[in-house]
Order: C-alpha cells, then structure tokens, then sequence
C-alpha cells in the first residue's frame, strides 16, 4: 500500500469512533489512507476521538490532522473543507463515514418516531449532500478527484429498522448522480456497502439488548456470514476504499461495492 496516495489529501468525515473492543470503518479508513502515503484530515464530532486517531497515524509516522466537524451543520462542514484547504491547498479524496441507526432513534416503520427518522436521514444522507456539495467544485477546479461514500449492505437486503436503510439507498443514488454529473470534470464517486462489521458502533449498541450478551451479539452476527462464518472489520471496508481511492481504480466510477463476505448472495 505504501506510496499509492502520496502527495495525496484525503479529508475523513466521521473519523473518529465509538468506544469500543475493535476498529470502526472510519478510523481503519483514515490509518490506511495515511499509509499509502496520504496527508489525512480527520474529522469527527467528537474532538478526542479524531485526535486518538490522528495520534495512531503520527505514531505509524504519516501525516494527519484533526479537528471538529458536525454534518448537520453546513458552515461546521465548509469550515472542515476549509481547513484541509488551508493545510495541504488541495483535496484529492473526500472519504463519506458519518452513519447512526439505532443510536439515533430509529425503528421499525410502524413504531418510528418523526423526529428520529429526520435525525437520521439528516445526519447520513444530508450530511454526505452537503459534504459533497462543497468539495466538488474544488475537485472540479483540480481536474479531478475521488468521492468515497460508506452506504451499507441493509439498502439491499431484508434490515429492519426504516431510517437507517432508507438513508443508506439515497447514498447510493447519491453516488451515482454524483457520478455520472461529474464524470466529464474527472470526479470518480463510489460507494461501499459493508456487511455484518465487527465494529463498535455495530456491536456496542446491541450488547444489552433484549440481555444479550457481546458472545451472543457477535455468535449470532457471525451466523449469517456465508465466507467463513464470521464477520468482516474495519480493515476489509478499509483495504475497498484505499482501492478505490488509488489510479488502481482509475476506470471505475458510479458502483455500489459490497463488502460483505457474500451475504447479499444469500436469497431465501
């Protein structure tokens, strides 16, 4: 991986994480980035948490800063971009992470709160809007540059909770317009759609629930795994991004990518 984004800038939106025993999609995201040679901005909601990540980059001895960043808030995401901007004056990689489900309220449709459903969809599909809307014309300036979006597996197959799937199938007509309105200024857009991930905010949130326990959470998520029974992690959505990022995947644009050890393969 070393060297394939050097010179590069990568901004992270969402790339801190929840406490927990494993590595989320974002911060596994950011380290990778950074080394394949990157410069890395990490942005979170929660300062702490982007600069733990930030300070594992360093010590791995990349290149990576910092700071705040709230999505639903417009001018909390211009002053983002403009930081990464103000730092390195270019932005090759916007990398998409923000995502919340049951955190945030959601539910199944006959028992979904109004209020809940708009937090949601404000916070992982508006915001990844938003994001895109005011890193674009900076890539069209340059030529060009990558959209890596992270949708999920649940806006393709048989997932409970309303808000989080139907915000997660906009990210994926999100990409796609973004792709094909942008393909002549050179910006490739992709999406990720992660499985069933061993990752905080997918195991932390269901520990306790209904009284299971961690063993149970991750035997019983492990179960619907065709390849090799268990879970992918934070790693593998990682390893996807870095590819689409590189020239690797110079002639690939528009596609939803599912990283999900072959559970969308299973039907009946």
């Amino acid at each position: 991986m070393a060297g394939q984004l050097e010179g590069r800038t990568v901004v992270v939106v969402g790339g801190g994480q929840t406490p927990g025993q494993t590595v989320g999609n974002g911060r596994a995201a950011a380290l990778t980035y950074a080394t394949a040679g990157a410069n890395v901005l990490v942005g979170d909601r929660n300062q702490e948490a982007a600069d733990e990540t930030v300070q594992a980059i360093l010590d791995a001895g990349g290149v990576a800063r910092g700071t705040t960043v709230d999505v639903t808030d417009e001018k909390s995401i211009i002053a983002f971009i403009e930081s990464a901007l103000g730092a390195w004056s270019r932005i090759d990689v916007l990398h998409n992470n923000v995502g919340v489900s049951l955190a945030g309220g959601d539910a199944v449709i006959t028992d979904i709160d109004a209020a809940a459903f708009a937090r949601v969809i404000d916070i992982n599909l508006t915001g990844m809007v938003m994001t895109c809307k005011h890193v674009i014309p900076h890539m069209r300036d340059r030529g060009g540059g990558v959209i890596t979006s992270i949708g999920s597996l649940a806006s393709l197959i048989d997932y409970p909770y309303i808000a989080y799937k139907t915000s997660k199938a906009g990210v994926v007509a999100m990409t796609q317009n973004i792709a094909i309105r942008h393909a002549r200024d050179g910006i490739r857009a992709n999406a990720i759609l992660p499985g069933l991930m061993e990752t905080p905010m997918a195991i932390e949130n269901r520990v306790g629930l209904g009284g299971a326990t961690r063993e149970q959470v991750i035997a019983e998520r492990n179960n619907h795994v065709p390849l090799r029974g268990r879970m992918g992690t934070g790693w593998d959505v990682a390893r996807a991004a870095l590819f689409l990022a590189s020239d690797d995947a110079q002639f690939i644009t528009g596609v939803a990518l599912p990283v999900d050890g072959g559970q969308s393969l299973v039907v009946g």
